[in-house]
């Protein structure tokens, strides 16, 4: 199967140049980060629909691939419905990229029903997966937190048994010269907490 993979290689630079990994890793995972910089120009389907691919081959409980993804691209008539979502500080920056999406799961098991306790933890697994391809091809992905979650479950016609997640942005990088100056700042890869605070090896403490 062919595929067409573009190559921002300043993206994978930016991630070198400030981090810095105490065990060997896959690169991937290291210069995958959040830009805030996009350029407004719209992605073909063959650009952006591998990413969602890639999601969902997520693990899941029972495998009840509990995501779900509902998005629009610049050339929607959808796509303002997206951008008033969002709370003014992710407007600013969001409204430059190709496709805006948002992120729900669902809460209850396919086969009977019942509760699925682990329906967002399984959900962001694939949310990486998605993330992951987008950094693998290039582009520059970025969720989001700070948007209206009930206007979304309205506006976007989410059935009740699914919860809203998050939102995200994905797009061509732009230079950080097309951010305002406090976004600027902000543009680049952040660093990580050490691994003795974040893996507890017996109990917590």
């Amino acid at each position: 199967m062919k595929e067409s993979v573009s190559k921002q290689p300043s993206l994978h630079e930016d991630a070198v140049d400030h981090r810095e990994t105490e065990y060997d890793v896959d690169p991937l995972f290291v210069t995958r980060w959040s830009p805030y910089a996009m350029t407004g120009e719209p992605l073909e389907e063959e650009q952006f629909l591998p990413l969602f691919e890639a999601a969902r081959w997520a693990p899941s409980a029972y495998n009840n691939q509990h995501w779900r993804f509902v998005y629009a691209t610049r050339e929607d008539d959808e796509w303002e419905t997206y951008v008033d979502l969002l709370v003014e500080g992710n407007r600013v920056w969001a409204t430059e990229a190709a496709v805006l999406g948002v992120i729900a799961s669902k809460t209850t098991f396919d086969h009977n029903g019942e509760p699925a306790p682990t329906h967002s933890f399984d959900t962001g697994a694939a949310w990486q997966n998605l993330a992951l391809e987008g950094a693998r091809r290039g582009l520059a992905v970025h969720g989001m937190a700070g948007f209206d979650y009930e206007r979304a479950a309205e506006e976007l016609d989410v059935p009740e048994e699914f919860e809203i997640e998050a939102m995200f942005a994905v797009g061509e990088h732009a230079p950080p010269e097309t951010l305002s100056e406090d976004l600027r700042e902000r543009e680049q890869p952040s660093g990580r907490k050490p691994i003795e605070e974040i893996a507890h090896r017996g109990t917590f403490e």
